[in-house]
């Protein structure tokens, strides 16, 4: 795990305690915002369309769990050679939040190596010992390592909530030839997801959501 602050630019090897990211201590809701990363504008398939949507809602989104007391979680990933070419790695001085997210608190941040959040992170044992429930699931890429995590998340046993509208992701050329776009990607994920391995909700209906106290079991 690394430390992390609302004034982060980039991620680290090392781990600390976070020491300004103030949030609600009987929240058992937590946003997992998973790789919203300057690394993505560097890639060859780096694409704009959707993406002001994208953010401008997944700024809704921080801003009122921020309001809420609810813990906000960034998940950044590294992986490949470690060189500045390649911009997901450390040494590239890409793998740190995209400039436009707003500033909210971060309760902690956490990096991956692999699609889901949850492998190799820590990040389960962090959700377990702050008696969290329930995720938000928002990021990029949708059906990548957002619905990766989300599944993952479902199989160990948290209710998901997954925010599409707060995801991003870009076009995939499929083997036959045939682009798949952004609207039909996030619309394969949602059919793949909902009623499975999550909710599909707005912005508005996860914040409304997270004050809904999951019950404990006996």
């Amino acid at each position: 795990m690394t430390a992390a602050s609302t004034s982060s630019n980039a991620a680290t090897s090392s781990s600390a305690p976070i020491a300004d990211a103030a949030f609600d201590p009987q929240a058992d809701t937590a946003v997992l915002l998973i790789d919203v990363q300057e690394s993505f504008r560097h890639r060859p398939y780096w694409d704009l369309a959707g993406f002001q949507r994208f953010m401008d809602r997944s700024n809704a989104l921080l801003i009122g769990a921020a309001a809420r007391g609810l813990p906000i979680i960034r998940i950044l990933h590294t992986d490949g050679p470690a060189t500045p070419e390649n911009p997901f790695s450390l040494v590239s001085g890409h793998v740190r939040p995209m400039a436009e997210l707003a500033p909210v608190p971060i309760a902690a941040e956490f990096l991956k190596r692999r699609h889901s959040a949850l492998v190799g992170t820590g990040l389960s044992i962090w959700l377990t010992e702050h008696g969290i429930r329930r995720l938000i699931i928002a990021g990029i890429r949708t059906e990548q390592c957002c619905e990766t995590t989300a599944r993952h998340a479902s199989d160990e046993g948290w209710t998901v909530d997954y925010v599409t509208e707060a995801t991003h992701s870009f076009p995939i050329r499929h083997a036959s030839g045939v682009v798949v776009d952004l609207d039909q990607i996030k619309l394969r994920t949602e059919v793949a997801l909902q009623d499975r391995f999550a909710q599909i909700v707005s912005v508005e209906q996860a914040l409304a959501r997270a004050g809904q106290r999951e019950a404990v079991p006996a």
